[in-house]
């Protein structure tokens, strides 16, 4: 450990390890909220870069400069390539710099390789965003498999939710070694919605930025925003999907169904087949954070297959139709924020109808309550980690 020039005090070298867009909107505010701690803590942000571009787009917005960079996204890669590739680059990194903790998050591949690299080299681990489940290691697909392994080798646990407590004592994990955080993911929500209406200038960026993007009136008319990537979606999941997107643009023709498509050939090549013509459907490419947050807050619903989103759009009082199956986020539906449609052509469409023509469903499914925390997850992050 390395000494504070002004206070000599023993300071913590923690070093957080993300690859993913999701990842780094929901680790953001906990590089910052570390970073301001320097007396403290020695921060050391190391990105895989699992997703090269998205996740560039994520470290601009929140001014994060890596540490390290290990840039191993490659064309063509598989799982396979990946789960090595990144255990492989941790445990070089790990090796030199030799952190006193490593901070992971969530379930991607990248959390799964460096928490064995992590374990392989005897270095403590926490796990934010730790205990969600399905307890089907096929739904969502790797993801349920990466979280649980990584569980296994945790040492501090900060779960979003008591759910999330209650599943990891269920797994027998020592109730000391678990802490209640809230999501930090509300922490970015807050950040960026934040500086956007606090900031004119930025706020008028933004706005320019979507007017030129989107061909209608998005602060005034009626849209539903639209997310997804999910690997067990891919094929018939994604076919059916669109097609439920078109036979509602074709239903309300004064209705705008906005879609930033992900990247993923998978994803690309349906979406563009059925809905490329469809005048009333505006896809765009993958949006920069603050932009879409901006439009989460403008939209009337969200459809969508994302993880994330089901714990931001509570916030702001939208409901969300999840094109899942089963989700590790039952807090929303618990709470009526969400519900769970499928990716299943006919559930979608009635379900969408049914928020867009009954005032009285909107308004059960808008009550802006989240269960998903008040903002200061990343503050009780640090808390427990000063007493390491």
């Amino acid at each position: 450990m390395s000494l504070s020039g002004d206070e000599g005090k023993i300071k913590k070298r923690v070093m957080l390890a993300f690859g993913t867009r999701p990842e780094a909107i929901k680790i953001a505010p906990l590089v910052h909220a570390l970073a301001a701690k320097p007396e403290q803590f020695d921060v050391q942000v190391c990105v895989t870069a699992q997703h090269r571009e998205m996740l560039d787009q994520v470290l601009k917005v929140f001014d994060i400069v890596p540490d390290i960079d290990l840039n191993l996204m490659r064309p063509g890669q598989d799982l396979f390539d990946v789960t090595a590739s990144v255990l492989l680059g941790m445990r070089d990194v790990l090796r030199e710099h030799r952190p006193d903790v490593l901070l992971v998050h969530g379930d991607t591949t990248t959390t799964l390789s460096a928490s064995m690299a992590a374990f392989y080299l005897g270095v403590p681990i926490g796990h934010v965003e730790a205990g969600l489940r399905t307890y089907d290691l096929t739904a969502p697909f790797p993801e349920e498999f990466n979280r649980q392994v990584a569980s296994r080798v945790t040492r501090w646990h900060f779960a979003p939710t008591e759910v999330s407590r209650q599943n990891l004592l269920a797994e027998r994990v020592p109730e000391s070694q678990i802490i209640v955080t809230g999501n930090t993911v509300i922490d970015s929500l807050f950040w960026v919605l934040g500086r956007i209406e606090s900031d004119s200038a930025r706020q008028a960026s933004v706005s320019l930025f979507l007017d030129q993007k989107l061909p209608f009136d998005w602060k005034r008319e009626r849209f539903v925003l639209i997310t997804g990537h999910r690997r067990e979606n891919f094929g018939d999941g994604f076919l059916q999907i669109c097609e439920a997107l078109k036979i509602l643009a074709g239903q309300y023709p004064s209705v705008r169904f906005v879609y930033p498509v992900h990247l993923n050939p998978n994803v690309q090549k349906p979406v563009m087949d059925i809905l490329a013509n469809v005048s009333n459907v505006h896809l765009t490419e993958p949006l920069d954070y603050e932009p879409f947050v901006y439009l989460l807050k403008h939209c009337h619903l969200v459809l969508t297959d994302s993880g994330g989103i089901q714990e931001e759009a509570p916030s702001l009082g939208k409901p969300v139709l999840v094109m899942r199956e089963v989700t590790e986020r039952p807090e929303a539906i618990a709470a009526g924020t969400v519900r769970l449609v499928g990716a299943d052509r006919e559930r979608i469409v009635t379900s969408v109808a049914e928020l867009l023509d009954d005032e009285s469903s909107y308004r059960v499914m808008a009550r802006a309550h989240n269960p998903y925390g008040d903002g200061k997850a990343c503050q009780r992050i640090v808390d427990t980690l000063r007493l390491i």
